[in-house]
This record gives C-alpha cells, structure tokens and sequence, in this order.
C-alpha cells in the first residue's frame, strides 16, 4: 500500500539503508508531521512529543534494514512512535502511573451522536486528559491495542487498563456536554 503524499520516498528509504545523510534529512522531512501528529497523542505537551519523534526515527534509521518496501512506511514509522511513546511513558512514569488522579471533573450527561466536531476540537478534548487516560484511549479507541496488549506494553494490570478506559470516555462526555452541548450545530 503506497503512502498517498510520500509514495515518492523509495529512493530516500534506499539511500537511509545506505546511511546516506541527505536521504536521512530527506525522509525526516518528508514524516516529521506526521510523526509529530502521532507523538502529540501520547505526550503531555508538543517538545515531548517532539523528542519522541527524534528518538524514533534515530530508531528508524537504525532499523531501516528491516523495513520491507512491500509494507506501508508510514505505517512502520507510526508502530514505531507509538512505541517510542510508550516507552517513554513507562520510563516516565514508572510510580506514578497507577496513582494519576482524575481532577476539575465537570458533571454533565452523555452527547448526542450527532455531534458536528472538528478533528481539532476532538484532539483538544483529548488532550485535556489526564495522561494516562489519553494514552490508553489512543491505544484502544484509535489504535486498536487490545486491553491484553496495553496492559503489556505499560506494565500495568489489565482491570486497569479498562478502568483507564472508562474514566477516559466519560471525562470526553462531560468535557464535550460542557463545551458543545449548547454550540449550535455546524452546517
């Protein structure tokens, strides 16, 4: 599957397993915002997620002798920011991360599905949860970690991966009928 915008990046990937320098800049450029986009979704704020997306394509060009040109690159470098990310998290937080509290909590009831947001408005409800929550809703609601998987991945018990989960959709719900509730509908 080709990466739509990048699909042109077969000679830069070529030049990457040769350790050539202009390709390594090439590609970096090329993936850095949407690598950036990624990261944003497992950091706390945009310089982490920056430094997540160095580290990973320091990994990226590192392992770039096992990328197979049959596989979608894009889809390659987005496993290995999330893993980036994840590990960057555990590292992190190593303590701390069974004993995040929920704070500022709104009380409202649960949105309509008809909901009109834009994806900025999503990712900024997003980013206003507690970062634990945030990482597991990405990792199950956008990409599709099983709770098996993340429990795994962040060394926590897998209940809390769920009880993560649930607090994370219903501090969205309040967040968005807080917000959205009586914004009138976009045509």
């Amino acid at each position: 599957m080709a990466d739509s915008i990048h699909e042109n990046q077969a000679p830069a990937i070529e030049g990457c397993k040769r350790k050539e320098r202009k390709a390594q800049e090439a590609l970096y450029k090329a993936y850095f915002g949407y690598a950036l986009s990624v990261a944003l979704l497992y950091s706390s704020n945009r310089d982490e997620a920056v430094e997540t997306v160095d580290d990973s394509f320091i990994k990226v060009f590192a392992e770039i002798g096992r990328f197979n040109s049959a596989q979608s690159f894009k889809g390659w470098l987005r496993k290995i920011v999330i893993n980036t990310a994840i590990d960057k998290i555990r590292k992190k937080n190593r303590n701390k991360l069974l004993h995040e509290e929920l704070s500022d909590w709104i009380p409202g009831n649960t949105p309509g599905a008809e909901s009109s947001l834009t994806a900025g408005e999503i990712a900024a409800l997003i980013g206003t949860l507690p970062h634990i929550h945030k990482t597991i809703f990405c990792l199950f609601d956008i990409e599709g970690y099983s709770h098996e998987e993340i429990s795994k991945r962040l060394r926590i018990p897998e209940s809390s991966s769920r009880v993560y989960l649930t607090r994370a959709r219903k501090r969205l719900r309040e967040l968005y009928e807080f917000n959205y509730n009586n914004k009138p509908a976009k045509s």
